[in-house]
This record gives C-alpha cells, sequence and structure tokens, in this order.
C-alpha cells in the first residue's frame, strides 16, 4: 500500500482490530488532498479490494463511513462520487486530521483558532461568574505548575492545555468544552500550529495566563473574554508561519 502525504509528510492511519479503519484514512486523505475532485467517483469495490487487499463487505462498510462524514454518495448507476467540501464532515476527527495536513495555505487553522477563540472567550466570562472556590484554587495551582516549567517548552505546552481545560469545565459549557478538546487535540499534532517556542513566547504566555487567572478570581467576566481572545488569537499570530497573512484580532 502506498503512502499518500500532504505537506506534512506521510499519513499515519489507525491501525486497530478494524481494517475498515485504514481504508477509511487512506481513503479521505486523497479525497480532502483533491487526489479524487469533486464529482469524480472513487474506484470501483473490486479496485478498491484488490489495492487493499480486503473483503467487499469491508469496503461497503469504508464507504458508508465516507458517506457520514459527508464526503461522498453513493448512486446507483452512477457510483459512488466525491461531495464539496462545504457539506463535509470538519469535526469528524479523520477528517479534521487530513484537512490540518494538506492546509497549504494554513485557512484551516486560522478558522480554527477563531473558532477556539470565540468558544473560549465565552468559555472564560462564564467560569468568572460560577467558578467554585474549589475550581479557583485548582487554577491557581496550575499556574504556579505553568510557572515552574517556563524552561521546558514541551512540559510547559501541556501544562498550558491543562490550564484552559480547568478554565473550560469550570464554565460548565459541556459541548463547547468538548468541541475545543476534539479541534484543539488535533491541531497540536500538526507542527505548523506549534511552531517553535520562544523564551519571549514563552514569558508573554505565562504573563497572559496569571492576568486570566487574577481577572477570573476577581470575577472580571468582560475583561477575562476580552484577554483569552487576545491571548489565543495573538500566540497564534506571533508563532503562525509566513504564508499569506495572520489571523486578525477579534
Amino acid at each position: 500500500m502506498t503512502d499518500f502525504g500532504g505537506p506534512l509528510g506521510p499519513i499515519q492511519p489507525r491501525r486497530s482490530g478494524r481494517l475498515g479503519d485504514t481504508v477509511v484514512t487512506y481513503l479521505v486523505d486523497r479525497i480532502v488532498a483533491g487526489r479524487y475532485e469533486v464529482d469524480s467517483a472513487l474506484p470501483t469495490e473490486p479496485e478498491l479490494c484488490e489495492e487493499f487487499g480486503v473483503s467487499r463487505t469491508v469496503v461497503r462498510e469504508s464507504i458508508k463511513l465516507l458517506e457520514e462524514k459527508g464526503l461522498v454518495r453513493a448512486t446507483p448507476g452512477r457510483g459512488t462520487r466525491v461531495l464539496e467540501a462545504p457539506g463535509w464532515n470538519l469535526l469528524d476527527p479523520i477528517v479534521l486530521e487530513a484537512q490540518i495536513r494538506h492546509d497549504r495555505e494554513l485557512g484551516i487553522l486560522d478558522d480554527l483558532v477563531s473558532v477556539r477563540a470565540a468558544l473560549e472567550s465565552d468559555m472564560v466570562a462564564v467560569a468568572a461568574r460560577v467558578i467554585t472556590a474549589e475550581q479557583q484554587q485548582a487554577l491557581a495551582d496550575q499556574i504556579e505548575v505553568l510557572a515552574a516549567h517556563l524552561g521546558d517548552p514541551d512540559r510547559y505546552a501541556a501544562e498550558d492545555v491543562v490550564f484552559h481545560e480547568l478554565i473550560m469545565a469550570a464554565s460548565g459549557n459541556r459541548l463547547g468544552h468538548a468541541i475545543i478538546h476534539s479541534i484543539h487535540g488535533k491541531a497540536r499534532l500538526s507542527s505548523r500550529y506549534n511552531g517553535t517556542p520562544t523564551v519571549e513566547g514563552l514569558d508573554r504566555s505565562m504573563g497572559e495566563h496569571r492576568q486570566i487567572e487574577a481577572l477570573i478570581r476577581a470575577g472580571e467576566a468582560e475583561r477575562a473574554g476580552a484577554l483569552m481572545r487576545t491571548h489565543i488569537v495573538g500566540s497564534w499570530n506571533r508563532r503562525r508561519p509566513a504564508v499569506h497573512g495572520a489571523l486578525r484580532r477579534g
């Protein structure tokens, strides 16, 4: 089987007990990469069976999964044809991973940051109003954990995620939390999203985290929300690779 990679290298399909997972991962990658153009037909069942070394049952199950993700539609007499991108389910982990992998202009990452900033700014404002004493103490403790790992960029990045997760949990917005947890987790797999941490960048991040925690503690909902948006969008703009511009602050 051949690897089909994007700008970030070859894909890494999930290896599980289901052969269909591998087939789906490869087909999603090809569709997102444009190897199969909109309204073009996928290879026939026998062709896919031969290429991937799987049964017709596995191929049919894989096509059903592609339909559920909004990428294709199987029509009698026309075969399985690729649908237009606006209908694709970008919250699906496999689809989102492929979009990020082939995101040459960083458009999907810009969109992801915009969505994250909007949701998290709202959630931090709510958290400032409803956070419990126990949750506030956990957030304050996490600030000290972040400060203790300023010299370790990888550990700092992991603890940064914990800081944001604590705020989202405190807001009580389970759907918003789940969306951010999913899309941010996939974005963090991209080296272009993470960038190369600098001492100056980490110090600035630490300062903004301290300000956000202080505003939550003081119950300053609107200011906390505004700073969270500035923090998320500004951090992305500072580390965003030079392509054709950067995301504007909201």
